[in-house]
């Protein structure tokens, strides 16, 4: 099965947190962007792509900030977004910012494919 070349921006503040999940997603066939800050993201999105993964506590915007901002607006409204934090009792709010989905960190990078590919048909 040929993906048809999707791109995923992850933001996350820990380098060695976006390498792995680069590495793995790069592996499976998608185009990754990265970027550490919250800030950044704004401008990211802008290349149009076709999910986030965003950290919660991270320089700038914080990840459920930067999930309200895209969700607002209808440039960017229709990407799906999955938050990933190692905070406690974030789930909710990461839903109330509009969130499609959340993993708690540590999470297995196997579930994290399978929710990509979930909110990617």
């Amino acid at each position: 099965m040929e993906l048809q070349h999707k791109t995923i921006l992850v933001a996350d503040d820990d380098v060695a947190i976006v390498e792995s999940i680069s590495s793995i997603l790069n592996y499976a066939g998608y185009e990754v962007m990265h970027v550490y800050d919250g800030t950044s993201v704004m401008e990211s999105v802008k290349a149009q792509p076709d999910l986030v993964i965003l950290d919660i506590a991270m320089a700038g915007h914080n990840g459920l900030t930067v999930c309200k901002q895209l969700k607002r607006q209808s440039s960017t409204q229709k990407i799906p977004v999955i938050i990933i934090s190692a905070g406690h009792n974030v789930r909710q709010s990461a839903f109330d910012a509009g969130a499609n989905d959340f993993l708690a960190k540590p999470f297995d990078m196997d579930v994290l494919q399978a929710r990509i590919s979930a909110l990617l048909v």
